[in-house]
C-alpha cells in the first residue's frame, strides 16, 4: 500500500501520546458515525504507536492503564472518534469537495422552494452556497452542516427543509407484485388492503425526492397507480 493510501491518527490522552495508521476516507466516515464502517475498514496495520515514523510501539501495559484495554481495535475506535487525522493537503482537499458534494445531494434530497412547493436543483443550491460564501467542514457530519447551510443560503434564494407525505392506491393487479418494494421507497405511515386486493399506502419521503419516488413508482406500476402528494 502506498503512503498516499494512509495517513496517521493522532490522540493525545492523559499526558501520552498514540498513533495509528488509518486510510483517511474511511476514517473519517467512521469519525462522522457512519454505522456502516468497521475499524477493520480502516485500520492498516494492527498496531498502536508512540511515534509511527519511528516504529516505536506503544506496550501492552501502557495501554491498558490508558484506556482500561490492550484491545487494538477498541484503542483505534476512540483514536479516530477523539484524535485527529493527519492529513496531506491534495488529502484534505479532496475529501472537503466530497463532503461538499454530499451536503448538496443532501439538501437537494430534503429541501424545496416553499413557494412552489418543489424540489430545487443541486446546481441552484451550490451557486447559492458559493454566493453565500459557505465554508464546509471536515469533521463535522452532513446533515448538521446542511441544516445550517440552509439557514445561510435562504438569503440567496427560497428555500425551506421539508417533508413529503405521497398517498398511491395500487390496482390488485400490481399490488402483491410491487408491496415490498413501494414500502422501499419511504417511510410508511399507513397502509390499507382494499376489499377487492388493491393497496393504498401513505409514504413519508425528504421533499426534495418527490420527482425521484415518482419515477419509482410509476414503473413499478407502468403508470397505473393513483397519487397524492401533501408536502408538510
Amino acid at each position: 500500500m502506498s503512503s498516499r493510501e494512509y495517513v496517521v491518527a493522532r490522540y493525545e490522552v492523559k499526558g501520552h501520546h498514540f498513533e495509528i495508521l488509518v486510510k483517511p476516507d474511511l476514517a473519517l466516515k467512521f469519525k462522522e458515525g457512519d454505522k456502516k464502517i468497521d475499524v477493520n475498514d480502516f485500520l492498516v496495520s494492527n498496531f498502536v504507536y508512540k511515534d509511527v515514523r519511528k516504529g516505536l510501539k506503544a506496550s501492552p501495559e501502557e495501554l491498558r492503564k490508558v484506556f482500561g484495554t490492550d484491545d487494538v481495535k477498541a484503542i483505534s475506535a476512540e483514536i479516530v472518534k477523539k484524535g485527529e487525522l493527519q492529513l496531506t493537503t491534495e488529502q484534505r482537499r479532496a475529501l472537503l469537495e466530497a463532503k461538499r458534494r454530499q451536503i448538496i445531494t443532501y439538501i437537494a434530497k430534503s429541501a424545496i422552494d416553499p413557494r412552489t412547493k418543489t424540489p430545487i436543483p443541486s446546481q441552484r443550491i451550490e451557486r447559492a452556497m458559493e454566493e453565500a460564501k459557505v465554508s464546509v467542514d471536515l469533521y463535522k457530519g452532513v446533515e448538521e452542516q446542511a441544516l445550517n447551510i440552509v439557514k445561510e443560503i435562504a438569503k440567496y434564494l427560497p428555500i425551506k427543509i421539508a417533508r413529503a407525505l405521497i398517498t398511491v392506491k395500487v390496482s390488485p393487479e400490481y399490488s402483491k407484485k410491487i408491496y415490498n418494494d413501494i414500502r422501499k421507497l419511504g417511510e410508511v405511515k399507513n397502509q390499507q388492503w382494499l376489499g377487492d386486493g388493491g393497496l393504498i399506502i401513505e409514504l413519508e419521503i425528504p421533499a426534495g425526492m418527490q420527482g425521484e419516488v415518482l419515477d419509482k413508482i410509476n414503473s413499478l406500476t407502468r403508470g397505473m397507480a393513483e397519487v397524492n402528494i401533501k408536502v408538510v
